[in-house]
């Protein structure tokens, strides 16, 4: 007796799950994924981690089998013959081995397998839910069997998966300015957006360098400090001098003993723990920008179709979980800028010049260039000149008066007015170089502007290691954190004053003297050179003025308010819009090198080089900084249990053969890693192209 049953009728008796997701839109998508629905989820919370077996193996014959026959017969309808009311048709049988199998695969396999299946979505649908039902009831069968002690593990175990799952959902309220990025990613796109990220992360490195030098050094001496009989004036916070000389703020005012105020407690070298501190602190800092160099390579330049593929960001990057009206709004804005930044990219416009307009174009850069080197040459002439005349007025007239003091703010004065006013020089000149896209002119302009701000940088290093260390100052290393101290706090102040005559006045102008002219673009190129001439301050900063990477982070986080609102207020996105994915890396390349390497370059000479000044400071009465550790490892020299440490520094950190075969494998690591690079990107056009030509030839065959 054979009976035809539908397949609605063949299931009735098993759950239907709807498989569908609602967006604020009431817009219904269906679940590719094949994972349970949070209702199953939730009611189920040791179902998938309880079936982590291996694959089986018999699986696919069975499949193969069960699929073969189904498709013989409508999707619709399964055929079931039996000569008995107690035989099952062997369809049947082997659906049902299909969903035992599936029911005892692991969580990603039984995705898998169902995915591959050659079945429609309703079938898959039903198959699935049937391989559910199926895991329920082993699983109910199973918990009968466990013990208190186990059920009571499986629950701690989901408890801390569910909340880790609510920590990730929340994890972006943690982040800082999360939601200001995003506006104005959305409004100005990403070349504006490149900016306030990099400012974001210069501050977190500050609040590290804060943190460390606060808990190793400066907490320390809080406990050998002398009273500080100077008046407070209210002056020095401009100047720098004064009070602030017998604080925390400058090397000088810290101490050459070995702390110890608890009774038999261990003593705290003031000499290792400065040294130390100030070394491991740019040894970490070298890694990280190693590695965000590495990372943000790989990303945008390597193989940036991974992470901004045109198609995947039209069809795939929309969030179905968004219900708040106003994140709709940004996220569609957000949207919409990225896509016409790739079009952008895409419909690029290449322009043909004739010989006549490519010898006209070749002599305006010619000349622009030579302009912009005499300027950066003239302006390091005259820093120069007027540093050595300031150090004589200081030494000689005005030693110990405020007011003299006070005088040494012309330095710092004159190299922020330098710094702002030949950038715009330099803007003016890309103007009239007429490049063909954004990007080539704000990279001509980070170029130049670079090339200015660490040649003044390098004069007034040359002017504080040849000049002032040599000079008859009591504190030559206070008198140097001063100066830096000064220029950080012009160097800020110079900044908002930017923002209000830069971008404000210039807003006001545009739109009622000379309309023409409309509103200003945020200059991507002098803001970011400005973020680094300051980091590289903070940075030669931190050996002379332990402080000065909290006072930096103040300036930076008032920085990107006064940004924010100038740039909201007073500025429109920019006219061309493209995509700068790569801009970030680039900002990390010249934070690195120049600006770190030659950092280190100049904490090199003073550590080795150059001698501590004889009444102040931690290394007071020694010939360098670094034979406070030459005299640490002679006293270790003495305990067996310390012979280690010894023979890491005589064999490791002051043998030159350890760093070149450290080098050597260095390259040879990077090496590889690029031809391992190079052999995934041809991979990946060879695939490309396969796609392509299956992709043709199934158009033909449909077309004939």
């Amino acid at each position: 007796m054979t009976s035809m049953r539908h397949g609605s009728e063949y299931s009735r008796d098993l759950p239907r799950v709807n498989v569908l997701s609602r967006s604020q839109y009431e817009n219904s998508t269906d679940n590719f994924s094949f994972e349970p629905e949070p209702e199953l989820a939730y009611s189920l919370p040791s179902t998938f981690h309880l079936l982590d077996r291996p694959y089986s193996h018999g699986f696919s014959n069975v499949s193969e089998g069960f699929i073969q026959r189904h498709n013989r017969r409508p999707s619709d309808e399964i055929s079931v013959t039996s000569s008995s009311p107690f035989e099952m048709d062997p369809v049947c049988r082997e659906e049902k081995d299909l969903v035992g199998n599936l029911a005892s695969m692991s969580t990603s396999e039984r995705i898998k397998a169902i995915q591959k299946m050659p079945e429609t979505m309703k079938k898959k649908r039903e198959i699935r839910n049937k391989v559910l039902k199926e895991i329920t009831k082993k699983t109910r069968h199973h918990s009968t069997r466990l013990s208190r002690c186990t059920q009571c593990l499986q629950g701690t175990a989901v408890l801390f998966r569910r909340f880790g799952n609510s920590l990730s959902e929340y994890s972006h309220l943690l982040q800082l300015w999360h939601k200001t990025l995003k506006i104005i990613g959305a409004k100005f796109g990403t070349s504006v957006l490149s900016y306030f990220i990099f400012l974001k992360w210069l501050l977190t490195f500050n609040m590290f360098s804060f943190l460390i030098n606060f808990s190793f050094i400066i907490i320390p001496q809080f406990f050998a400090a002398e009273p500080n009989n100077l008046s407070f004036t209210g002056l020095e916070l401009f100047t720098g001098a004064g009070y602030f000389q017998q604080t925390v703020l400058y090397y000088g005012f810290y101490t050459n003993a070995t702390i110890s105020k608890i009774e038999n407690g261990p003593p705290y070298n003031m000499q290792l723990a400065y040294i130390f501190t100030v070394g491991i602190y740019f040894v970490i800092c070298f890694l990280i920008l190693l590695f965000s160099m590495a990372k943000s390579f790989c990303r945008n330049f390597i193989n940036p179709q991974t992470y901004s593929g045109n198609a995947s960001k039209l069809l795939c990057t929309w969030d179905f979980n968004i219900t708040n009206e106003k994140a709709v709004k940004l996220k569609q804005k957000n949207l919409g800028t990225q896509i016409k930044e790739g079009l952008t990219e895409v419909n690029q416009e290449v322009l043909y010049f004739s010989v006549t307009e490519r010898v006209e174009r070749i002599v305006i850069h010619l000349v622009s260039w030579v302009a912009s080197l005499g300027t950066a040459v003239a302006a390091c002439a005259g820093v120069y000149f007027l540093s050595i005349n300031n150090l004589k007025l200081f030494v000689k007239g005005h030693k110990n008066d405020l007011e003299g003091q006070a005088a040494m703010l012309v330095l710092p004065v004159v190299v922020s007015l330098l710094n702002a006013f030949i950038p715009f020089f330099y803007s003016w000149l890309g103007h009239l170089e007429r490049f063909q896209t954004p990007g080539y002119q704000i990279y001509i302009a980070i170029t130049r502007n670079i090339i200015l701000k660490i040649s003044i940088v390098g004069i007034l290093c040359y002017y504080w290691l040849n000049i002032v260390a040599t000079s008859e100052s009591q504190c030559w290393e206070t008198l140097v954190g001063q100066d830096i101290y000064r220029l950080v706090l012009v160097d800020f102040a110079f900044c908002l004053l930017g923002s209000f005559f830069g971008e404000f006045l210039r807003r006001i102008i545009g739109t009622t003297v000379c309309v023409s002219l409309g509103l200003p673009e945020f200059d991507i190129g002098r803001n970011v050179l400005d973020l680094i001439y300051a980091q590289t301050l903070t940075w030669i900063g931190i050996l002379f003025s332990p402080l000065l990477p909290g006072i930096q982070m103040i300036s930076f986080s008032i920085v990107f308010y006064v940004k924010k609102v100038s740039l909201m207020m007073n500025c429109q996105p920019p006219r061309k819009v493209w995509r700068t994915a790569q801009m970030t890396t680039s900002f990390m390349f010249l934070l690195f090198f120049p600006s770190f390497l030659g950092v280190l370059s100049v904490i090199g000479v003073t550590v080795w080089r150059l001698k501590p000044s004889e009444g102040c400071g931690p290394f007071r009465g020694l010939s360098s900084m670094y034979a406070a550790v030459s005299e640490w490892i002679k006293i270790l020299e003495n305990y067996t249990a310390s012979k280690w440490v010894v023979w890491i520094y005589h064999n490791l950190i002051t043998s030159e053969l350890f760093f070149f075969i450290l080098s050597v494998i260095i390259l040879i690591i990077t090496y590889l890693y690029w031809q391992i690079i190079e052999g995934r990107k041809t991979m990946t056009k060879l695939l490309r192209k396969q796609i392509i030509n299956v992709s043709l030839t199934f158009s033909f065959i449909l077309f004939f």
